[in-house]
C-alpha cells in the first residue's frame, strides 16, 4: 500500500472516529475552538500552498533571483487582489471562495474518479454541515463577510444539502467496486461534514485529508523523496505567511477576537489559494485530459 492509501485510510477512519466523538462529547468554549483551529490551518494546512515553488520550478523553469522575484510579485499581486474583493464585495467574495473551494478539493480523490463524484466529494465539507449546524455556519459566515451576507448564502446552502448527502451516497457507492479507498473517503467526508461542528469538519479535511495529500503528490511531482523538499521549498513562503498573518492581526487589532481570527485565517486562505490554484490547477488538469502519468503523480 502506497503513502497516499495510507493517508486516504488514516483519514477515513479518523473523521469517522472524530465525528461519532463530536456527536457524544462537549464542545469547545467558541473562542478557544476557532483559535484552536486558525493554529491548525496555520501550521498544518498552509504549509501544503507554500509548495508552489515546486511546480514554479517545474513548469517555468525559474531558477535566477530575477525569477523568483517575479514570481514572487505575480502571487503577492494575486492574492491581494482577492484582500481588495473581500473589502468591496463581501458577498460576493464569499460566493467566489465557495466555489473555488469545491472546485479546488474536487482534485483530492484517485484518479479515475468521475467528474459529477469529484464535484460532489469537492462541495461536501462546504454543503453538508448545513443538513445539521446552519445556524452555526450563518454564525460563522456573518463573522466573516457580515450577517447580510450570510443570511444570502446559508439557507442556498441548506437547500442544496440533502439532494447534495444523497448524491454523495449514490456516487460512493458506484465507486465501491472499483476503488473501495476512494468510496470509504467519500463517506468518511460526509460523515465527518453531516456530524462534526463546521470549524472542526473544515479543519480536519483541510490538514488531513486535502493539504496531506497535496504534499504527499507535490513530492512525487518533484521526482524527489527527501523530507528535506517539504522544509526547504516551505521555509521562506512560511516566514512570509507569518509575516503577513502578524501584519493583518495588528491591523484588525480593532476588531472583536472572533470576527478578526475568521478574517485573518479565511481571507487569508483565499489569498493564497487563487494563484495556488493558477500553478496546480494546471497540472492536474492536463492530467485528467491526457491520462498521463502526471495525472498519477499530482492529482
Amino acid at each position: 500500500m502506497n503513502a497516499l492509501r495510507i493517508q486516504g485510510l488514516a483519514f477515513s477512519v479518523g473523521a469517522i472516529v472524530l465525528a461519532i466523538v463530536a456527536v457524544t462529547a462537549a464542545r469547545f468554549d467558541p473562542q478557544v475552538e476557532l483559535i484552536v483551529v486558525a493554529t491548525l490551518v496555520l501550521l498544518l494546512g498552509v504549509p501544503h500552498g507554500a509548495l508552489d515553488t515546486v511546480f514554479a520550478r517545474q513548469l517555468y523553469g525559474i531558477q535566477t533571483p530575477g525569477g523568483w522575484l517575479r514570481f514572487a510579485v505575480i502571487y503577492v499581486l494575486l492574492g491581494a487582489s482577492v484582500v481588495v474583493f473581500f473589502r468591496l464585495a463581501p458577498a460576493g467574495f464569499l460566493i467566489g471562495f465557495l466555489l473555488i473551494s469545491m472546485l479546488h478539493f474536487s482534485g483530492d480523490p484517485a484518479a479515475g474518479t468521475p467528474w459529477l463524484a469529484r464535484a460532489l466529494y469537492g462541495g461536501a465539507i462546504i454543503v453538508l454541515p448545513t443538513v445539521l449546524h446552519a445556524g452555526e455556519i450563518t454564525r460563522l459566515f456573518a463573522l466573516l463577510v457580515g450577517i447580510d451576507a450570510a443570511t444570502l448564502v446559508t439557507p442556498f446552502l441548506g437547500l442544496l444539502a440533502w439532494p447534495w448527502l444523497i448524491g454523495l451516497a449514490l456516487a460512493a457507492f458506484q465507486r465501491l467496486p472499483k476503488d473501495w479507498l476512494t468510496a470509504l473517503e467519500m463517506g468518511a467526508v460526509a460523515v465527518l461534514a453531516v456530524l462534526a461542528p463546521p470549524l472542526i469538519s473544515f479543519t480536519v479535511f483541510f490538514c488531513a485529508m486535502h493539504s496531506a495529500r497535496h504534499i504527499l503528490r507535490t513530492i512525487a511531482y518533484s521526482g524527489r523523496s527527501s523530507p528535506g523538499l517539504i522544509f526547504g521549498a516551505t521555509l521562506l513562503p512560511m516566514l512570509g505567511v507569518l509575516v503577513a498573518s502578524a501584519a493583518a492581526w495588528h491591523f484588525l487589532g480593532g476588531m472583536p477576537i472572533n470576527g478578526a481570527v475568521m478574517q485573518l485565517v479565511f481571507v487569508g486562505l483565499a489569498a493564497v489559494t487563487v494563484p495556488h490554484m493558477a500553478l496546480v490547477e494546471r497540472v492536474r488538469l492536463s492530467g485528467w485530459l491526457m491520462g498521463s502519468a502526471c495525472q498519477v503523480r499530482v492529482r
